[in-house]
């Protein structure tokens, strides 16, 4: 099986020495590129040719968010994740609109990133669960104006879709969409995270989606969520 070919974009080299070696411990994964800056990234990229490009956010000269409009229409096979101290919903919308397939803050847990980099890999959108909640709040706008006709547990395809899911697998998919942590869901359940994120997988395959964001729709318009539910 050929390795992940990962491209590191932090302006902070002690921040990428440490990722790096994590990473090139991982099984699967390859660190093949490193970036001090955006502009040396859109450099670089085209040339490299990485699986995912690992991109801070707030860097000297061109920050994350130019640095992956630029790489996505570049090179456009280039997959983005976010990786920053930024948890604020300003700095995560921006970041998806300027093309980014996922978003992890630098606090999360080191087998989580993992699971996010083979997630956006795979061609699924991924952003820590906890993210939802901004989301959650632009859909409640959203159906505010434009309210739908159904909200009676949804169309009939969700319904079959929801009886799909096993009563554990409801209870997880009800925490993940309000925005608590696999550690978080966990610890509500009794289960450990490891257990959450099979779970999550499972929900996912099941539903036949593959982001948080049509997991949040697929919620609000099965009742297991309401828009009037504070977060």
């Amino acid at each position: 099986m050929e390795k992940i070919r990962l491209m590191l974009v932090d302006d902070h080299d002690v921040v990428r020495t440490g990722l790096k070696t994590f990473l090139q411990t991982q099984e699967g994964l390859e660190v093949v590129a490193e970036a001090n800056s955006g502009e040396a990234a859109i450099d670089l990229a085209p040339r490299v040719s990485p699986d995912l490009v690992i991109m801070d956010i707030t860097m000297a000269g061109m920050d994350g968010l130019e640095a992956t409009r630029k790489i996505k229409q570049a090179c456009a096979d280039c997959k983005v994740l976010a990786l920053t101290v930024h948890a604020d919903k300003e700095y995560f919308l921006e970041m998806l609109a300027a093309g980014a397939n996922g978003y992890v803050t630098k606090q999360v847990a080191a087998e989580e990133l993992v699971g996010a980099i083979h997630a956006v890999v795979a061609d699924q959108v991924y952003f820590q669960p906890a993210l939802a909640a901004f989301l959650l709040e632009d859909y409640r706008r959203l159906l505010a104006h434009n309210p739908p006709t159904i909200m009676d547990g949804g169309s009939c395809v969700d319904r079959n879709l929801l009886e799909t899911l096993s009563a554990r697998e409801i209870q997880v998919l009800k925490f993940i969409t309000e925005g608590l942590t696999n550690i978080e869901t966990g610890e509500k359940l009794g289960i450990s995270h490891k257990t959450v994120a099979r779970h999550r997988e499972r929900i996912m395959s099941k539903l036949k989606i593959h982001s948080c964001v049509d997991l949040v729709r697929f919620a609000v318009r099965t009742g297991l969520i309401t828009i009037n539910q504070r977060i």
